[in-house]
């Protein structure tokens, strides 16, 4: 073990001062109504494919249309390029489809910012070269052909939640997107725009390949000969199955839609489903789709420069980021009578989810209870907010007993997979055949069990009263074992990366009584402080997810660093490193007791769609500085 370091009086009584600081900026940023909520921030593809469908469903106004492409411009690269998180590479498919939304509100070709990015996009191989989430919005909008894109046969509604490729085996935030696509791509429907887009083409429009899939396997040549079969079947079904099953997706999809109008809390099933129903033939102003449309506009949209620019955020994160302020304030020393934590607490409760979802369709166990990411999201709880939450709840005084507190954790012991860890969303989610479909070359489509997420659990767990020794807690620490690194981190599937998975899972280990002076903690102690940046911070660049190289490198941030120091706190809170990194945090605050943070730290899909979370910049901080020097 690391000889026990003298720490710093100076450095300690500067990071009292941050911490000071960080929970009133912290205590002004809570809503009214108790909750906190902050942008969750993604890339311009979200705002682009809006403007597409404003246009294809014919609402584009011209104030739309000028916001619209205010804020597309606002986000483009100096060289022409739209990324998927900042600093990341030019990336092809959202330089061509922000670059198309901005001919549709009007900006012309011959704009140098356009010529920019249209050198950068025919740099990049051109439209037959995007991916084919891309190349389907471009066929619906008549600019692709939609021969070219691969048929997901509607009849796949009717296979039962076990059978291999039903829509149950799709994760559930893909379970949405291709439960409605199911329609889409075998209905074509198109809305030809006047605006085209050869200029994007270094061939003609579908010369390029067939989409395939990002990690091909076994079964993709069997999957590809069947999607060829299912074009073929797609131009002559058997007309009474498509339409039983056209009618058993158009049901599927109304039922699960949530009371603000979305899908899941999320824009691709949210807007796919618009076409679907749209293409069935339902108007626009039916009440699913009206709810649908008017969901977009309510607290979906944001609107930066007084007005001047629209952009539509991917979803919303009320329930994590009101769950992880409440334990920022909590580990801060915060009473747990407070007012602001009482607030929190009762709000939390009223979000519970007590309706069986999709999650049950697989197991057929457990019982509702549970919380989601969204303020409205019925249909798909989660374990990573439900185990947050339970925290939360727990450390502002509320009951092991109570009846929230109990249905949550039976719900959490009801969703353990197989292997003894947890996913997000769905049990077991990890038939890898998924992942194999030619269309899917973007993204995860299912759910495995990760290592942050069991972290979370287990911890929630044993804070819930559930002994140690209870089978499920013995199952997840050995789930995590497992699944450390020769470095010794654990990887992040949830955030960037190594940092977070280790933030997560050594805090858990410590709550479940794992010995921490074992070598395999030590080897994890070791790979944080061999990773302290010189200013004594941490940080870690997306490209780690695809790039051993970068694990745990880059410029360090404010919420990476407070991984780094909370996992220390549990494994090693008198390292010398841990001074380092209070004194980053504190010389780094700003005079509001805020923290910048341009980087990307959150997840989506590893490395395909990152997640800037405007409040992970303030709660991780607290929360490291309450655990250190609180």
């Amino acid at each position: 073990m690391t000889t026990r370091a003298a720490h710093d009086p100076g450095a300690r009584e500067a990071a009292r001062d941050a911490l000071r600081r960080g929970v009133e900026r912290l205590r002004s940023q809570q809503h009214d109504a108790g909750y906190w909520w902050a942008e969750l921030e993604s890339n311009a593809t979200i705002t682009a494919e809006h403007t597409m469908m404003l246009h294809a469903l014919g609402l584009a106004t011209d104030d739309l249309r000028r916001r619209l492409a205010n804020e597309l411009l606002a986000t483009q690269g100096e060289d022409g390029a739209w990324r998927v998180w900042h600093e990341g590479p030019a990336d092809l498919s959202t330089t061509v489809e922000a670059y198309y939304a901005l001919r549709l509100c009007g900006v012309p070709a011959d704009d140098p910012r356009m010529a920019r990015a249209r050198e950068v996009a025919r740099a990049l191989g051109g439209v037959n070269r995007a991916r084919f989430f891309t190349k389907l919005w471009l066929a619906v909008m008549g600019r692709y052909p939609w021969d070219r894109i691969p048929v997901l046969p509607p009849e796949m509604i009717l296979l039962p939640p076990r059978a291999p490729l039903s829509p149950y085996r799709f994760a559930c935030w893909a379970r949405g997107t291709f439960v409605a696509l199911m329609v889409v791509l075998s209905r074509r429907p198109t809305y030809p725009q006047a605006v085209g887009l050869d200029e994007l083409f270094l061939e003609e429009p579908g010369a390029g390949p067939m989409p395939g899939p990002r990690t091909p396997g076994r079964w993709t040549p069997i999957l590809t000969r069947l999607m060829g079969l299912a074009a073929a079947y797609n131009r002559r079904p058997v007309r009474p199955l498509r339409r039983l099953a056209e009618r058993r997706i158009a049901r599927w999809i109304c039922e699960r839609q949530e009371a603000d109008g979305s899908w899941g809390g999320i824009q691709p099933p949210w807007i796919y489903s618009i076409f679907a129903l749209h293409a069935l033939g339902y108007p626009l102003d039916h009440p699913v789709i009206a709810r649908a449309l008017h969901g977009f506009d309510d607290t979906f949209s944001l609107h930066p420069d007084d007005g001047e620019r629209l952009r539509i955020q991917a979803c919303l994160s009320p329930i994590w980021d009101t769950a992880l302020a409440a334990v920022a304030l909590e580990d801060a020393g915060v009473a747990q009578d407070d007012p602001a934590l009482r607030a929190a607490c009762d709000w939390l409760l009223s979000k519970e989810v007590t309706r069986i979802g999709d999650w049950r369709a697989i197991p057929r166990r457990g019982r509702a209870g549970g919380w989601s990411f969204e303020f409205e999201n019925e249909w798909y709880p989660d374990t990573d907010d439900t185990a947050e939450v339970l925290i939360a709840l727990r450390r502002s005084g509320l009951p092991a007993s109570h009846p929230a507190v109990r249905r949550g954790v039976d719900w959490l012991l009801a969703m353990q997979s197989r292997n003894g860890g947890w996913g997000a969303f769905d049990v077991d989610n990890d038939h890898a055949i998924m992942r194999q479909l030619p269309l899917c070359d973007f993204g995860e489509v299912i759910d495995p069990p990760t290592e942050d997420v069991t972290a979370h659990v287990v911890e929630a767990l044993v804070h819930c009263g559930v002994p140690r020794s209870h089978p499920a807690v013995r199952r997840g620490v050995a789930f995590l074992w497992r699944s450390q690194r020769p470095d010794g981190s654990w990887w992040g599937r949830w955030g960037v990366n190594h940092l977070y998975g280790t933030g997560a899972v050594l805090p858990a280990l410590a709550a479940a009584g794992e010995d921490m002076s074992c070598p395999a903690v030590r080897r994890a102690v070791a790979f944080l402080a061999g990773h302290q940046n010189d200013d004594g911070g941490w940080g870690e660049r997306i490209e780690s997810y695809a790039d051993p190289d970068w694990i745990a490198r880059g410029p360090s941030t404010a919420s990476q660093t407070a991984w780094a120091l909370l996992a220390l706190h549990a494994a090693e809170p008198d390292h010398p490193a841990v001074d380092r990194g209070l004194a980053f945090l504190a010389e780094t605050q700003n005079d509001d007791g805020s923290w910048d943070e341009e980087h990307f730290t959150g997840t989506g899909f590893p490395s395909d769609f990152m997640i800037r979370y405007h409040l992970y910049r303030q709660v991780f901080p607290v929360s490291a500085l309450g655990r250190l020097a609180g």
